[in-house]
């Protein structure tokens, strides 16, 4: 179970104390900067600058001016021990965190959200990684060890295919593997996965199974990705009706059994496998009727007795030993020689 962080201190009261280091001006510009005061929403270097009468650059200039400022007084020393209960907190959690997950996880509160940022800013052991295509905006307290994670989750996001699909603890394995000379008290579960968190182009879906984001195992986009993860979760063919119900429970879809039942049967991806009973082609099931999964059979492992071939049927179908003898024995399509055993007509059979 992932541990809560906390803080012991009272955010607002220490950023007020820093605050009151500066000017008034800077003090105002930091306080709309970082959303600190009644309104909580951070206002932009234009915005601010419309307010004022000044360019964008001259806000900037006050607010690097002001934050420079606060580390060099007497009001930041004081306040050494709650600087270090953050640090201490971010080691605990792996030494990077996504900004989003941390403010979070310490407070629903935006107005305190952005007190423990702004301390995040201005706190010197604090270092801030801007968001890109491949990783959320984070923070970390330790520049080699950021390296290190991020070179590590790249080469996880190279080594996976596509539409690879794999349970949490084989991800972490995997991820494990590309980590070099990284310190053994961060190799627990909690830490990894926080660290896989931090990618944006490997990910999880709502049964817990990871793989590359953009796939559509991950951003599952309609009915016949959550039928094809309920499917795949299951292991075993499964009933539509079923797959509707498990779709309704798990992803909070509704789904519409008559519906789920046509999106299996558009798909490839599904087998029917018997009676309203559907399987992945990924598992080795062969589409068609029965006649035509006979003659597969026979393809690939030559003439076969009658029970060699219920045998294989059974093994793709779930129906009844009869169906299977009944079609086996329609001379239209398959032939029996002297040795008993059987091999499909040349001409071609239809679906």
């Amino acid at each position: 179970m992932a541990t809560t962080p906390t803080i012991s201190f009272k955010p607002k009261q220490v950023v007020k104390r820093l605050l009151s280091s500066l000017p008034e001006r800077a003090h105002d510009i930091l306080v709309y900067r970082y959303g600190l005061g009644k309104d909580v929403r951070r206002m932009t270097l234009d915005a601010i600058g419309k307010k004022y009468g000044i360019t964008r650059e001259r806000v900037r200039q006050i607010e690097n001016y002001g934050i420079t400022n606060i580390r060099k007084s007497e009001e930041y020393k004081q306040e050494k021990a709650a600087f270090a209960e953050v640090e201490t907190l971010l080691h605990s959690l792996g030494g990077i965190v996504v900004e989003e997950d941390f403010l979070g996880s310490l407070s629903k509160d935006k107005a305190l959200q952005n007190h423990i940022h702004f301390l995040l800013v201005v706190g010197e052991p604090f270092y801030k990684n801007k968001e890109d295509d491949n990783f959320h905006r984070r923070w970390h307290v330790n520049e080699e060890l950021s390296q290190k994670v991020e070179a590590a989750l790249t080469q996880l996001y190279s080594s996976l295919d596509n539409q690879e699909l794999l349970p949490e603890s084989e991800m972490v394995s995997r991820f494990l593997h590309h980590l070099e000379d990284v310190s053994e008290k961060y190799k627990n579960q909690e830490v990894v996965r926080r660290w896989l968190g931090l990618s944006k182009i490997v990910g999880k879906n709502a049964l817990g199974d990871w793989g590359i984001s953009h796939s559509s195992n991950i951003k599952t986009k309609g009915m016949r990705d959550y039928a094809f993860l309920v499917v795949r979760k299951h292991g075993s063919p499964i009933h539509f009706r079923d797959v509707a119900k498990q779709i309704t429970e798990v992803f909070k879809k509704k789904a519409h059994t008559a519906t789920t039942h046509n999106e299996l049967i558009k798909d490839p991806r599904f087998v029917l496998v018997g009676r309203g009973l559907y399987a992945l082609a990924e598992w080795g099931y062969a589409p068609g009727v029965v006649r035509d999964v006979i003659r597969s059979v026979i393809e690939k492992n030559g003439p076969l007795t009658k029970d060699e071939v219920i045998d294989k049927v059974m093994k793709e179908r779930y129906v009844k030993e009869n169906t299977i003898v009944v079609n086996l024995q329609n001379p239209k399509y398959f032939k029996r020689d002297k040795e008993g055993k059987y091999t499909p007509i040349d001409s071609k059979v239809s679906a």
